[in-house]
C-alpha cells in the first residue's frame, strides 16, 4: 500500500495514514485503493484483533478529498463518482461494524473527508490545541460532506443541532468537539494519544456506533416530530434567501439531512452519495473549489510575494488621519498586537478615532466574548495624537487622509522623516496612482499603496499597489504586514484605480449607464442581486458616496488635462454628476442619493421616487438576463484588461480580489474564473453580442483574448 501503513501487534491493528510526497493526507486515488486493501486485511485478521487504532504520520490527521482530481471531473463522471463514494462508505461501514473497538487518534486538524474518516471510530481522542480545527468546510467550496458526514452528524447532533456545521460549514476546535460529544477525550500532547487509545480499547471491548444501538433515536426528534417540523419549515426559505438560488450545496445538504433522517442508516448513506455525485461535477463546485481552495491557498502561501526576502512584522505603525479608514486600521493593528500611533490635525479628532476601537470591543466585553483586561490592553496600544513627533521610530507609516493629491503630498513630506531606519511609507488611496503620489517621497523605492476596504474591521481583502519605483523588499514587507493583520493581500501594479476600484467602477457605472438609458431603477437593482452581487449598483454607490465619485471624476479630468488630453466620461458618470450637482443627492452620508433613508429606526431605505420621472423611459425595452449579463460581463472584461495590461499579474489575485474586494459573486469563482467557467469561446461570443449593442465597454481585443487564454489555469 502506498498511502496507508498497517501493523498488527499484541491484538492491536494500527492503520496509519501517510501519503508520500504530500504534507497532508488526502483521499487521493491511491488512498481509495489502499483503504479497500487495508479493510480486507482487517477482516482477514479479525480473530487476532481486539482493537483498531486510526493514526497519522503527518502533523495533521487528515485533510480530506483530493480536490485536484475533483477539478478534472465532468458530468459524465457522476456515476463513477457515486460508485467510488459507495465503496469508501462500504469500507468505513466494515470497520465500524467489525465488532472491534475503533479509536481515532487526532493528532491535528481533520477537515471534510478527514473528519468523516475520524467518525468511523467509536472513540475519538484529540490533542487539546487551539490551532487544531475539525469540521466540514465543503459548503464553502460548493460541495457537501458525502462520505457519511451528513448522515452521521445528523444522527449525532440532531437535525437542528447539526445544521450550523453542515449548512454553514462552522468549524470547531477540540474543546467544542468535546462539549458536542464529537470527541470523547483530550490529551495535552500527541505522545499520549496511543496510550489513551489502548486504555479505551481495553475498557470497551464491544463498542458499537450510536445509530447501531437497538433503542437509538435521533437527538431532538426526527423530521416528522412536532418540535423539529417548525424549524425545518423555515430552513429552505432561509437558505434560498441567503443563496438566492445560486448555490445548490446548502440546499442539497439540507435535503440529504431530512431525507436521510426518514430512513434507515444505510439507505441514508446512499441518499447522501447521490446528492454529492450530482453536485461534485457541477460548474459551481468547480468554480468555488478553484478559487476558495487553490487561489486562496496560493495567496496564503505567498505566491504573489517577492521571493528570498525575510519575513517581517512591524512593531510600531503610524496612521495619518483618524477618520473612518484610519480608525479602522488602528483597531485592526492593535487587535493584532501592533503598537499604533493615530494622528490627526487635533487631539479631539484623534481621540474620536481611538474611540472607534472602544465601540467595536465594548459589545464583545458585555457579551463575555472579550475580557476587560484584553480590551484595556488593546486600547493601550493606540496612542492618539496631534503631534507629528509621536511618529518617530515607526516601522511603517500609512496615510489615510482625504483623496486629495496635494494633501497627501504634504503629509508624506512631513511624516516620512519620522520613520525608523529601514522603514517604509504607504498610502491608503483607493484611486490615485501610487507612482504619482510617490513623487512627494524622498524614498520612492520605499513608497507603496496599501488599500484597505471599508469597514476595515470586517473586510478581509487588502490591495497592495506596487509603484513604478517600489522595490521588492517593500512589497514583501507590505505583504507580511497585511498577513500579520489576518487579512488577505493581493498584489497589483500601479494604474488609475488599480484593480479593485477600477473594476468596481465598471459595476456602478454600468448600473448608472443603464439608468441613463431609461431602464427602471428597480430592474437594475434586482438584477444585481439576482446575479449574486451583495447589493445593486445604485445602492452601493450610495454607500460609497456619489459625491466621492464626482470628486474622483473631477480629479481624473484634471489629470488628463495636465497631460493635454480630454477625459470622455460615460453617460452613467454624467448622470451621477447630475445627481450631486443638480439634484443635491450626494449619497447616504449626505442624506440621500439614489435611495431615501428614513430617520425612523428600523425603517427600510427606498429608491428615490424622482428616479422614475427623471430617468425612466417606458418605451425602452429591457431583458432581465441581458441586464444581469451586463453587470457581470462588464466587470469580467475589465478584469481581463487589467491582466493584459499588467495591472494584475496572476489569476488568483484577480479572482480573490474580485470576490473579497468588489463583491463579485462567489458562485462564479471570481471575475476570471467566470470566464473560464463559462468556457472562453462561449464567453467571447456573448461579449461580442453585448459590445455590438452596448459599446466599447464590452469589447475584448485580440490582445486581451490572448491574455485570457495564456492565463487559463491547469489543475
Amino acid at each position: 500500500m502506498k498511502t496507508i501503513q498497517y501493523e498488527l501487534a499484541n491484538g492491536i491493528a494500527t492503520i496509519t495514514f501517510d501519503e508520500p510526497g504530500s504534507p497532508v493526507n488526502t483521499m487521493c486515488r491511491d488512498w481509495h485503493q489502499d483503504l479497500t486493501e487495508v479493510t480486507a486485511r482487517v477482516v482477514q485478521d479479525k480473530e487476532s484483533i481486539r482493537g483498531i487504532i486510526l493514526a497519522s504520520n503527518k502533523s495533521t490527521f487528515f485533510a480530506g478529498a483530493d480536490l485536484k482530481s475533483t477539478m478534472r471531473l465532468t458530468a459524465s463522471d457522476a456515476p463513477a463518482v457515486f460508485r467510488d463514494i459507495e465503496q469508501t462508505k462500504k469500507n468505513f461501514r466494515t470497520l465500524e461494524t467489525l465488532g472491534k473497538p475503533v479509536v481515532a487518534c487526532l493528532n491535528g486538524t481533520a477537515l471534510g473527508g478527514g473528519f468523516e474518516l475520524a467518525l468511523v471510530a467509536h472513540c475519538r481522542i484529540a490533542v487539546d490545541d487551539r490551532k487544531v480545527q475539525f469540521g466540514f468546510p465543503e459548503v464553502t467550496l460548493g460541495l457537501i460532506p458525502g462520505a457519511t458526514g451528513i448522515t452521521k452528524m445528523t444522527r449525532l447532533l440532531g437535525l437542528m443541532g447539526a445544521q450550523p456545521y453542515l449548512l454553514e460549514s462552522k468549524l470547531f476546535g477540540p474543546r467544542e468537539a468535546l462539549e458536542l460529544g464529537l470527541v470523547h477525550e483530550l490529551v495535552p500532547d500527541p505522545s499520549q494519544l496511543r496510550d489513551k487509545a489502548l486504555a479505551w480499547i481495553d475498557a470497551h471491548p464491544q463498542a458499537v456506533q450510536p445509530w447501531d444501538e437497538k433503542n437509538y433515536k435521533i437527538p431532538g426528534g426526527g423530521a416528522t416530530s412536532p418540535q423539529v417540523k417548525a424549524g425545518l419549515a423555515v430552513a429552505p426559505a432561509m437558505i434560498k434567501k441567503n443563496s438566492r438560488g445560486l448555490y445548490p450545496a446548502p440546499e442539497y445538504a439540507l435535503a440529504a439531512m431530512v431525507e436521510g433522517s426518514l430512513v434507515d442508516y444505510d439507505t441514508a448513506l446512499r441518499i447522501e452519495s447521490r446528492y454529492l455525485a450530482r453536485l461534485i461535477v457541477s460548474p459551481v463546485a468547480k468554480n468555488m473549489i478553484n478559487t476558495f481552495f487553490f487561489n486562496l491557498n496560493a495567496i496564503k502561501s505567498g505566491q504573489s510575494r517577492p521571493k528570498g526576502i525575510p519575513r517581517y512584522k512591524p512593531s510600531k505603525v503610524g496612521v495619518l488621519g483618524a477618520g473612518m479608514m484610519g480608525a479602522g486600521i488602528a483597531y485592526v493593528q492593535a487587535s493584532r498586537g501592533i503598537t499604533t500611533v493615530l494622528k490627526d490635525v487635533d487631539l479631539p479628532r484623534a481621540e474620536k478615532g481611538k474611540a472607534y476601537s472602544l465601540k467595536i470591543t465594548q459589545p464583545r466585553v458585555d457579551k463575555g466574548r472579550m475580557s476587560p483586561y484584553d480590551q484595556t490592553e488593546l486600547l493601550a496600544r493606540i496612542t492618539p495624537t496631534a503631534d507629528m513627533a509621536d511618529l518617530q521610530g515607526c516601522d511603517l507609516i500609512i496615510e489615510a487622509v482625504f483623496e486629495q493629491r496635494a494633501l497627501k503630498a504634504s503629509v508624506t513630506k512631513e511624516a516620512e522623516p519620522k520613520l525608523a531606519p529601514g522603514g517604509f511609507f504607504a498610502s491608503n488611496t483607493s484611486t490615485l496612482p501610487i507612482s504619482g503620489l510617490a513623487t512627494a517621497s524622498a524614498h520612492p523605492d520605499k513608497f507603496i499603496g496599501i488599500h484597505f476596504f471599508s469597514p476595515v474591521d470586517k473586510m478581509k481583502l487588502v490591495e497592495i499597489i506596487r509603484g513604478k519605483q517600489t522595490d521588492d523588499e517593500t512589497v514583501a514587507r507590505a505583504y507580511d504586514y497585511v498577513q500579520a493583520l489576518g487579512k488577505i493581500p493581493i498584489v497589483v501594479n500601479d494604474s488609475r484605480g488599480f484593480y479593485t476600484s477600477r473594476t468596481f467602477g465598471t459595476f456602478v457605472t454600468e448600473g448608472t449607464t443603464m439608468l441613463s438609458e431609461g431602464i427602471p431603477a428597480p430592474v437594475i437593482e434586482n438584477a444585481g442581486i439576482q446575479c449574486g452581487m451583495p447589493v445593486g449598483p445604485l445602492a452601493v454607490i450610495d454607500e460609497t458616496s456619489l459625491s466621492l465619485s464626482v470628486h474622483v471624476l473631477d480629479q481624473t479630468r484634471a489629470d488628463f488635462a495636465a497631460e493635454g488630453k480630454t477625459y470622455d466620461a460615460r453617460p452613467g458618470q454624467l448622470l451621477v454628476e447630475r445627481m450631486v450637482k443638480e439634484f443635491k443627492r450626494p449619497g447616504r452620508a449626505g442624506g440621500g442619493g439614489f435611495y431615501d433613508y428614513p430617520a425612523e429606526k428600523g425603517a427600510r431605505k427606498t429608491l428615490w421616487p424622482e428616479l422614475k420621472s427623471l430617468f425612466e423611459k417606458p418605451q425602452v425595452a429591457w431583458d432581465i438576463t441581458e441586464v444581469k449579463d451586463r453587470i457581470l460581463y462588464r466587470q469580467a472584461i475589465e478584469t481581463a484588461r487589467c491582466l493584459n495590461e499588467g495591472v494584475l499579474t496572476t489569476v488568483h489575485d484577480a479572482n480573490i480580489g474580485s470576490i473579497f474586494g468588489i463583491g463579485f459573486p462567489a458562485w462564479t469563482g471570481g471575475a476570471m474564473q467566470f470566464i473560464y467557467g463559462m468556457g472562453i469561446d462561449a464567453f467571447l461570443r456573448r461579449a461580442d453580442e453585448l459590445a455590438r449593442k452596448f459599446g466599447a465597454g464590452f469589447v475584448v481585443t485580440d490582445a486581451v483574448q490572448q491574455s485570457i487564454r495564456q492565463h487559463q489555469p491547469v489543475h
